[in-house]
């Protein structure tokens, strides 16, 4: 596989937030959000065997993994790890973009899935077939920039009842749109959703690698 950074720190979104994580970032994304924070992951990283990826891992003493991007799915390889991981007793995490088929996914996995609003400029790429593939516990994000990325959120989490069996996630693009709006059009509509911030870049310097 390759891979472009393996760091320990704390996580900062999904109902897992808080909590210490290994993250293993994958280098490659098909996807170009005008949003995007880890467009250094888009080219270059280093090979990595599976054997020595899974024994970096094991050095931080953490039982929670996050396997990220770019968009991890990407590359077929990864399916050796997420299950080589879920075989070692760890609760494996997979941030997807939503852009590409997750059946083979290890069903051990949960997924976090992207779906892209239109102010991500990637809204022709959700694979809407992948919904009725999600388990329960995985979980949908919706990272939004304006009004309008909140309001097709909104439809979409109507549209497929996604609040009846996931955690449903809200952040807003940070940097672009006050959380305090988000959080008042959410309870506005009372709607039954997490709203998330990016809890590492409210610790460290939103610019830095590997946190």
């Amino acid at each position: 596989m390759r891979i472009t950074e393996i760091f320990f720190s704390i996580q900062g979104e999904s109902s897992y937030a808080g909590r210490p994580c290994v993250f293993v970032r994958l280098t490659g994304c098909p996807l170009r959000c005008t949003w995007c924070d880890t467009a250094y992951a888009f080219h270059g990283g280093t090979e990595r065997s599976l054997e020595s990826i899974l024994a970096e891992v094991e050095r931080h003493e953490c039982r929670l993994v996050e396997i990220t991007g770019g968009e991890p799915l990407a590359q077929s390889e990864v399916h050796e790890l997420i299950s080589a991981l879920a075989d070692r007793g760890y609760t494996v995490l997979i941030e997807t973009s939503g852009a590409l088929d997750i059946a083979p996914v290890d069903p051990r996995a949960v997924l976090i899935m992207d779906l892209k609003c239109p102010g991500s400029g990637m809204e022709d790429r959700n694979l809407w077939a992948n919904l009725p593939k999600l388990k329960a516990t995985d979980e949908v994000k919706f990272v939004i920039k304006d009004r309008g990325d909140y309001e097709w959120a909104v439809a979409k989490i109507r549209e497929h009842a996604l609040t009846d069996r996931h955690t449903v996630l809200l952040s807003p693009v940070f940097g672009e749109l006050d959380p305090r709006t988000l959080a008042e059009w959410v309870l506005a509509d009372r709607l039954p959703v997490r709203l998330q911030l990016q809890l590492h870049k409210l610790i460290w310097d939103p610019e830095m690698r590997g946190v």
